[in-house]
């Protein structure tokens, strides 16, 4: 009796595993913390795309950085994301104060990490590119140019901030961290964030530069 109930054991596991027709059944996969991770994990690219390229460590007066490259050359988007603002038009005249119309033509996207990343000086805004337009990692968003106050220098002003606003904080759009460290990760291929750095600057300053 014994022998009978462990022949019909074994029949059972064996219909089981084969779905009951011959076709195997594939073992449920095991979700782990690090394919979770890797779910979530956000690429990010350097942001000009030449071969010549190079950029500050450091910025006057606040925390940011100016991409130097020939003008014309691709401004491309760090991370994926969405667009938060456009300017298409340099409204800088020359003698202005600090503000707003700095940056002549601009892109600024949210990523999907939930910074904000800001490009200027823009010789050109790529067609299509307008706010709420998604887009990824190392997209074409403008050309590198030297419109608003950028003194003639073909270059990039770059900028890392939290998005408080969305659009219209100037002063916190042109960036609150200094991007020059995520520059050279992004540069060989790394992968580092500013997440942590941006969420802290905010929870000391809210939303204030």
């Amino acid at each position: 009796m014994r022998f009978k109930k462990c022949l019909i054991g074994v029949a059972v596991v064996a219909v089981t595993l084969t779905g009951g027709a011959g076709e195997a059944v594939a073992a449920p996969a095991k979700v782990t913390a690090s394919s979770v991770s890797a779910a979530k994990t956000v690429k990010y690219v350097f942001p000009v795309k030449a071969k010549n390229v190079s950029f500050h460590k450091t910025h006057a007066g606040y925390p940011a950085t100016d991409i130097f490259a020939a003008c014309g050359k691709p401004f491309v988007a760090t991370t994926s994301g969405v667009v938060l603002e456009v300017s298409r038009v340099d409204k800088y005249k020359k003698g202005m104060k600090d503000g707003p119309y700095n940056g002549g033509k601009f892109v600024s996207i949210k990523g999907d990490d939930g910074v904000r990343y800001y490009g200027s000086h823009l010789s050109s805004v790529t067609k299509g590119i307008k706010k709420g337009v998604k887009v990824k990692a190392g997209q074409k968003l403008g050309t590198v140019g030297k419109t608003g106050n950028a003194s003639g220098v073909c270059h990039v002003h770059y900028g890392i901030s939290p998005p408080c606003k969305k659009a219209g904080d100037w002063k916190v759009r042109r960036g609150v961290i200094w991007p020059a460290k995520y520059l050279t990760s992004w540069r060989k291929g790394g992968k580092k964030s500013p997440v942590a750095a941006v969420k802290a600057w905010q929870k000391k300053n809210g939303c204030k530069a």
